[in-house]
C-alpha cells in the first residue's frame, strides 16, 4: 500500500509522515531530501543556469541514490550521506527553484516510484498524490495558516542552530508558496481524491492519529 502526504512548507507533512510510517510499520520516503541532494550537487559543482539540455546532461552524471535502510531511505550523493548538509535555507531555496524545472522532476520520477515497488510506503512531498503515485490507495494534503507555518519553520531552523528573523522566514515561505503553486510543471495542489487536513489547531500526535485512522479505514475497505 502506498500512502502519499503532500502540502506546502511548514504544514507539518515531514514530521507527520515520518511518524505515520513508524506507527503503521511502513517505509518512509522523504522526497524533499532528493531535491535537496540535487541542489547540494549543483552547489558543489557550481552548476550555472545553462538551459534544460545541459541541465539534463549534468543530472545524468550526478551519483544520487536512495537506499532502503531501517524503514527509511538514506539519500547518498557519491556514496556519502548528505543529510548533514541539506537542512539549511540556502539549499532549501535552491531546491525549490530547481524543482520547477522539467529535467529535475523527470530525473527523480523513476527513483521515487522505485521506492514504492518494495511494499508499504509513506511518501511525502508536493506532487506525490498527483504525479508520482496517482494510484496511491490513501492520499493526504496537509495545510496550515501562513503565520503558523512560518512559526514552525522558524522554530525548526532555530533548533538546528540557524539564526534567522521570523519576518525573513515568512517572506521566504511566501516566495516558495508562489513558486510551487504557480509553476507549470506539477504545481502544488491536492489530488482530487486526497483528504485535505488543516493542521493549524492540531498537535503533531493528533495529525498522525488522524492520518493513521484514515489509512486503516482505507485498508480495511479495500477489495482483496
Amino acid at each position: 500500500m502506498v500512502v502519499t502526504v503532500d502540502g506546502p512548507a511548514g504544514s507539518g507533512k515531514s514530521s507527520a509522515s515520518r511518524l505515520l510510517a513508524r506507527k503503521l510499520g511502513f517505509a518512509f520516503l522523504d522526497t524533499g531530501a532528493l531535491y535537496r541532494a540535487i541542489a547540494l550537487a549543483a552547489q558543489w559543482d557550481d552548476m550555472p543556469d545553462q538551459g534544460e539540455a545541459k541541465l539534463a546532461a549534468w543530472l545524468r552524471k550526478v551519483p544520487l541514490e536512495a537506499i532502503s535502510q531501517d524503514g527509511s531511505f538514506l539519500v547518498l550523493l557519491g556514496g556519502q550521506d548528505v543529510e548533514p548538509y541539506i537542512r539549511n535555507e540556502a539549499i532549501s531555496q535552491l531546491a525549490s527553484r530547481l524543482s520547477a524545472l522539467a529535467p529535475v522532476r523527470e530525473h527523480l520520477l523513476g527513483l521515487q516510484r522505485a521506492a514504492g515497488r518494495d511494499g508499504d510506503l509513506v511518501a511525502e512531498g508536493r506532487d506525490m498524490g498527483t504525479v508520482v503515485f496517482p494510484q496511491a490507495e490513501a492520499k493526504f494534503f496537509l495545510t496550515a495558516g501562513e503565520q503558523e507555518r512560518a512559526r514552525r519553520r522558524w522554530l525548526e531552523l532555530k533548533q538546528s542552530g540557524q539564526q534567522i528573523e521570523m519576518a525573513d522566514v515568512l517572506a521566504d515561505l511566501r516566495q516558495r508558496d508562489q513558486r510551487d503553486s504557480e509553476r507549470s510543471l506539477s504545481p502544488l495542489r491536492p489530488a482530487t481524491d486526497a483528504v485535505v487536513l488543516d493542521t493549524t489547531p492540531l498537535s503533531l500526535a493528533e495529525v498522525v492519529d488522524t492520518l493513521a485512522k484514515k489509512v486503516r479505514e482505507r485498508r480495511t475497505s479495500a477489495p482483496r
